[in-house]
């Protein structure tokens, strides 16, 4: 027997954009590659809302904009466009050159996990934030459990990670002046 692989085909941005567009679901785009995003739960769909809201109350009348699941991010050194869970814009928005809809300059991102995608946010996605120069702080938020990983950058290639695990500990950002209790961030989560 003789089995005859298809050849991946691969996208050019142009391909990508002009079919993201006009699509109902949401796609990643990961250097000439489309990818289906996966759909959220209920816990999911929580914690982004809660860390969304809580973030977005903080941070009014401050030079921040704050978005959550559907805004695209595109990540040049790695031909890379994602949609984060949530994402933190200092300042004025950088939008990618000839766009209107994809950001380029978010300070800060949130993920939160799901069993197909948590290795691929810990690693590789976090590597390709990484190389955005206004990127300084990632949370990556469990869903199934109260399990919190959160890393800030202190310079070029050094950041510090911290853990929480108890819903009585305060999650504190480093590069804005935020903190939410850990039982606040998962409220109405069931596990």
């Amino acid at each position: 027997m003789i089995l005859q692989v298809e050849a991946q085909k691969i996208y050019t941005l142009e391909d990508y954009l002009d079919f993201e567009v006009n699509s109902p679901e949401r796609h990643e785009y990961i250097n000439g590659e489309i990818r289906p995003m996966t759909g959220g739960t209920p816990n999911h769909n929580q914690i982004a809302g809660n860390l969304y809201a809580t973030l977005n109350f903080s941070l009014k009348r401050q030079p921040y904009r704050v978005f959550v699941t559907d805004q695209r991010l595109w990540i040049p050194e790695k031909r890379l466009y994602t949609y984060p869970d949530i994402m933190v814009v200092q300042g004025e928005i950088q939008l990618q050159e000839g766009r209107k809809d994809t950001i380029t300059n978010p300070l800060i991102i949130a993920e939160v996990l799901s069993a197909s995608t948590r290795n691929y946010d810990k690693d590789e996605k976090f590597a390709a934030y990484r190389t955005l120069p206004t990127f300084q702080e990632y949370l990556l938020i469990d869903q199934y459990t109260i399990h919190i990983e959160h890393y800030y950058k202190t310079d070029e290639k050094h950041w510090i990670f911290v853990e929480y695990n108890n819903s009585n500990e305060t999650l504190v950002l480093n590069s804005i002046s935020f903190e939410i209790v850990i039982a606040d961030l998962y409220d109405k989560v069931e596990f």
